[in-house]
């Protein structure tokens, strides 16, 4: 019974570590994403400030500063797409950890049962040689 539940504790906790390294994968490209956004509107304004345009519908308008902000609001729709995906991996971690401990829990009892069996197993053995020494006086 112990290996069984010592599997499952460790197929929980390995699981439960997936979930963690999935969630800081989420979170690293997150920041990542938002990262980038941000270097691309400093040249965005660097390039706007050297044309002397800042109006995106003006015809002498910057085509890479026009590039720069298609990038920077994919950059944007990515890392708010990535923050859903990060909060279904937060809720799938956070019910992981519950299932690990649910089973700690478990395993916990199941041990707490045994070491009550084995001291009725100690307290009847005991209380038989008691027996056997009060018959031999």
């Amino acid at each position: 019974m112990k290996s069984r539940s010592e599997s499952l504790i460790r197929l929980k906790k390995f699981q439960v570590d997936e979930k963690r390294r999935q969630v800081a994968q989420i979170e690293m490209m997150v920041n990542d994403f938002v990262r980038m956004a941000g270097e691309l509107d400093q040249q965005i304004e660097i390039e706007q400030t050297k044309t002397g345009i800042s109006d995106v519908a003006h015809f002498a308008y910057s085509t890479f500063a026009k590039a720069a902000l298609a990038r920077r609001d994919n950059l944007i729709a990515s890392a708010n797409d990535m923050r859903e995906k990060l909060e279904t991996a937060q809720d799938a971690l956070a019910e992981a950890i519950e299932d690990l401990k649910k089973v700690e829990l478990l395993d916990q009892r199941e041990h707490q049962r045994e070491a009550v069996e084995q001291l009725k197993v100690e307290q009847a053995e005991y209380d038989e040689i008691g027996r056997l020494r009060f018959r031999n006086q």
